[in-house]
């Protein structure tokens, strides 16, 4: 009997019908096809690189990535000596986040990761994986950039993980479908352009009448969403992407995401762990204030 509802022919590629148990072929995944894989755990043995400072960041210059540089920049920038950190890069394209060290940092293999080792406790090296998480500890650490007052440090909270459930669909979804997979799958690329458009509306609306995502406070939810929302806002994004998703309309995101991108210390964090990009704006590794001497900021 022929399947009315979902048509063969209407399948892709045509004819697909999906298995009984659903098995792995490696290669299957389009652009990132090289580092993906149905399990976690390790792929080889190597040990982490620690340099002098207590805070030891293994990330690269992903939207993920940017989120916690820009913090630690943004913390240096506010006087708080104690946040100098090295910044390793972490390739994921060559498969760094399946080595044995970052595993122990991170069990799920993702950029970024923080290694703290001077926790306020006294004890052992502190792990921290999951860039929220990053985010929370050292705005905690410092006492810095999340707000004091508790509606304030609600909102800042309420914004940051919203970016951390929403995002996904920006960079997994839309991002995936549109740039990297293998084939052009309409269906897959509206739903997601959908859910991108509504995403900027939300953020233009609130922003229409707040100058942060917390109000009249930069918090660590500014820091989470511009690298992600701004990125795109910027035309800076999965190719062509910004004007397929007609950013330009969105003229509040339009006016936070310049007056983010002005401040040095973000200019700073948007730069490191990046391993290619414009001569003289890119910074693969960082250990001091000094690295930065000779590049456009």
């Amino acid at each position: 009997m022929t399947d009315t509802k979902f048509p063969p022919e209407n399948n892709l590629p045509a004819g697909y019908e999906p298995p009984k148990v659903w098995t792995w072929e490696p290669g299957n995944g389009g652009a990132f096809a090289n580092i993906n894989r149905p399990i976690s755990g390790p792929t080889h043995d190597k040990d982490l690189p620690v340099g002098q400072h207590p805070l030891q960041l293994y990330s690269l210059g992903t939207p993920n990535g940017v989120k916690v540089t820009i913090m630690l920049e943004e913390l240096l920038a506010a006087g708080h000596a104690g946040a100098e950190y090295d910044a390793w890069l972490i390739n994921i394209g060559k498969g760094d986040q399946f080595g044995s060290g970052f595993v122990e940092v991170n069990p799920n293999s993702k950029i970024p990761a923080l290694m703290d080792h001077q926790p306020k406790d006294g004890g052992k090296p502190l792990r921290l994986f999951e860039s929220g998480s990053i985010l929370v500890y050292l705005a905690e650490k410092f006492g810095a950039f999340l707000p004091e007052n508790q509606r304030a440090r609600a909102e800042a909270m309420n914004w940051l993980f919203w970016q951390m459930g929403s995002a996904p669909f920006l960079g997994g979804g839309f991002g995936h479908f549109y740039a990297y997979a293998p084939i052009k799958i309409q269906y897959a690329i509206d739903r997601y352009a959908m859910e991108v458009k509504r995403q900027m509306d939300v953020l233009n609306r609130h922003l229409a009448e707040n100058e942060f995502m917390a109000g009249s406070d930069y918090s660590i939810a500014d820091m989470a969403i511009w690298p992600w929302y701004g990125r795109l806002a910027l035309k800076d994004a999965y190719n062509d992407a910004g004007d397929f998703l007609s950013v330009d309309d969105y003229e509040h995101v339009q006016r936070w995401t310049k007056q983010i991108g002005e401040r040095k210390a973000v200019k700073r964090g948007s730069m490191v762990n990046k391993a290619s990009g414009n001569p003289g704006a890119f910074l693969p590794e960082r250990h001091s204030a000094s690295d930065f001497d000779g590049l456009t900021i």
